[in-house]
């Protein structure tokens, strides 16, 4: 009975996880990779006809992101979620192909014409019809019998519409064992969806730290601070463009845009236009506002049933088509523009980023997790210029980073996660955190008890006698720094100097706003000097 690492492993992207347990393999999410290494994408360390299922936390890309690479490469089981996570992933996956598509299609014209070899899509439309086949909606607390001697159930996340930890419970050789995967554990008090459920027993867990050692602003803050930004902005005939992720992030705004609205604390344009461009977020937004019994709050079942439209508003516009999303950038006057994807690496945000990201008098505000190497995370880090379309771009607009608005659990909602197992488990595997995050978090675990791992890519434990049969590929291995194999000891220093310096600003969260930008301000004038 082992557990191997394949994803999210010192990183918060491309999520996949390996339980071989009773002559099976059974993958747990199976991601894409967003950011630096989204090269990662095209091969799996491991044959994909040898896998014998799959059961998925959640919709979102960077769980479910592979799934149609892998039916295309040989995957003829099944794919297990919650009804609602078959119904988001009908349309997400669909959506990431026809972006695979458009990718492909771009990049081949400059490859064309530099006499190079057409790129392959990493997968197709109709790779993610046959994907679809093969998926078999779950419930919540519902115990699936998935082969002889594994068995599982799911429980609300609370992550996202459908998201769910998974209890296996496995029996091989007169051993049992049970072995719980957190999925993305969701943040409390947020709108539609409901909070977290806990689970009390384990002998093993894999668990989420994405915000292991951060805590969000207080959430009561979110809507008159959101205003203000608007308010502010549209005083100043500038727009409000928020990079967010289609599905579930998109359905909180607007769920507080109709708050605000309702509440008329925007006093420059009380009646301010909306638009969502992403044919993506509309389409969820759809199932958002259907029947979602046994999935959303009391609250909000109660006034979708009454009639009550929570995700409606006057002066609310869905933008369908490419010349449409155009039109937004051509028009003078001042709004808000909700596109697609929340880190900024795909999709028509980045048109709107371009358009947008040079005004002084516009807003970016971001409002999900910015995974490192991403547009997203580098325009919160304060750089000064991006490149968009091989052009150009000065970043003079006010960029925002409202915490209190993601969808998952900060360093408090993590450790009240754990702490809910009445029997501290025989190891906590860390993953899907950066690096030190990850660390950090498994470090606190072991001083409240916990044992406590931070697996590598491809690390392999044994579960049958609790211990670590391969450590797998540490990341400074598996990707190298550029100019790494011909590195001096001096330039070896720097690379630990620069490791450092991350821990100092991570240990820094929380601190006066005056002392981080004198902070920020000594980092990016050493930058400016040494940048060559």
């Amino acid at each position: 009975m082992q557990l191997v690492f394949y994803g999210a492993d010192k990183e918060v992207t491309g999520s996949c996880h390996c339980l071989e347990a009773c002559g099976k393999r059974i993958l747990i999410d199976c991601g894409l990779y967003q950011g630096e290494s989204e090269s990662e994408n095209r091969s799996f360390p491991f044959y994909p006809s040898q896998i014998d299922a799959v059961v998925i936390t959640h919709a979102h890309i960077d769980h479910s992101g592979r799934l149609p690479l892998l039916v295309k490469e040989g995957f003829q089981g099944k794919i297990y979620a919650t009804g609602k996570t078959c119904d988001l992933l009908g349309i997400m996956l669909r959506d990431s192909a026809h972006i695979q598509m458009v990718d492909a299609l771009n990049a081949n014209r400059k490859k064309r014409r530099a006499g190079e070899a057409a790129k392959e899509p990493l997968y197709t439309l109709d790779d993610a019809e046959e994907t679809l086949k093969h998926l078999v909606p779950c419930v919540y607390g519902e115990t699936v019998s998935l082969f002889d001697g594994i068995r599982f159930r799911m429980i609300d996340a609370g992550h996202l519409l459908g998201s769910a930890s998974i209890e296996f419970h496995v029996e091989e050789n007169g051993q049992k064992q049970t072995v719980v995967f957190s999925g993305d554990i969701g943040n409390v008090n947020q709108p539609i969806i409901r909070d977290p459920q806990y689970l009390t027993e384990a002998d093993y867990v894999v668990m989420e730290s994405t915000y292991g050692n951060r805590e969000h602003d207080p959430i009561a803050s979110y809507i008159p601070e959101l205003a203000e930004v608007f308010d502010k902005t549209f005083a100043a005939g500038g727009n409000v463009v928020i990079p967010s992720f289609a599905v579930g992030r998109t359905q909180e705004l607007l769920y507080f845009i109709r708050e605000m609205k309702e509440q008329h604390i925007v006093k420059s344009l009380p009646d301010f236009p909306v638009y969502v461009d992403s044919p993506l977020a509309a389409e969820a937004t759809k199932i958002y506002s259907g029947d979602l019994t046994g999935y959303a709050d009391e609250d909000t079942v109660r006034v979708i049933r009454s009639g009550f439209r929570p995700l409606e508003f006057s002066n609310l516009h869905t933008c369908s088509t490419t010349e449409e999303s155009r039109a937004l950038n051509e028009d003078p006057s001042p709004k808000v523009i909700i596109s697609s994807s929340g880190m900024c690496e795909a999709g028509r945000i980045r048109h709107h980023l371009k358009h947008n990201l040079w005004r002084p008098e516009c807003s970016i505000v971001f409002v999900g997790f910015q995974a490192e190497g991403t547009l997203g995370r580098m325009l919160i880090d304060g750089v000064k210029q991006v490149k968009l379309f091989g052009e150009q771009i000065a970043v003079q607009a006010q960029i925002y980073n409202f915490k209190a608005l993601s969808g998952h659990a900060d360093h408090t909602g993590l450790v009240k996660w754990i702490e809910s197992f009445e029997r501290k488990p025989k190891r906590v595997f860390v993953v899907h955190g950066e690096q030190f995050t990850a660390q950090d978090f498994a470090d606190e675990l072991k001083q409240r008890g916990f044992p406590s791992y931070v697996p590598n890519f491809r690390a392999v434990a044994d579960l049958t006698a609790n211990r670590i049969l391969d450590e797998g590929i540490a990341p400074e291995k598996r990707r190298p720094i550029r100019g790494a194999g011909k590195t001096s000891p001096a330039f070896s220093r720097l690379i630990a100097a620069g490791q450092r310096l991350m821990r100092v600003i991570q240990h820094n969260e929380g601190g006066a706003n005056k002392d981080l930008a004198r902070f920020a301000d000594q980092i990016l004038a050493l930058c400016d000097k040494w940048d060559r």
